[in-house]
């Protein structure tokens, strides 16, 4: 793929990411999370689908739902994010969760992709969590 071809897929998913990251802010309001826990699933959502999914080809959400959220928390995110600890991939796991449960709810990724999503989350926490702490306390 040519840069330029890349940077108009990263441009356009970019802008299909901002609609499906409206939908999410909604559905978090109308749930009646506090303004600055909406913020922070907000963030967290926003840099795994707009700076992780879309640094080496731009992937659309629904690719968020299979492997690479293993890639992201399990790697990525413990090396390349000097903020992550193992309470840290445990709140960006949820708001991960909470926005994909909200994507399936409007129909944007299927029930079996949701599921998976949640299966690679809870067999891959404690793993996740114990690579940080090492990483964190040996790097």
């Amino acid at each position: 793929m040519i840069y330029e071809e890349y940077e108009e897929l990263y441009k356009l998913q970019q802008k299909k990411n901002e609609e499906y990251l409206t939908i999410f802010e909604r559905d978090l309001m109308k749930s009646g999370l506090a303004q600055k826990t909406i913020k922070k699933h907000l963030n967290n959502v926003y840099f795994y689908i707009n700076t992780f999914l879309l640094k080496e080809e731009p992937l659309d959400m629904e690719d968020g739902c299979g492997y690479k959220i293993d890639d992201f928390l399990g790697d990525f995110f413990i090396r390349k994010c000097m903020w992550s600890t193992p309470g840290s991939i445990k709140t960006t796991a949820s708001s991960i969760k909470k926005f994909y449960k909200s994507m399936n709810e409007h129909g944007y990724i299927s029930n079996d992709e949701y599921k998976n999503l949640c299966d690679i989350i809870k067999n891959n926490m404690e793993i996740w969590q114990l690579d940080c702490d090492t990483f964190n306390n040996y790097y």
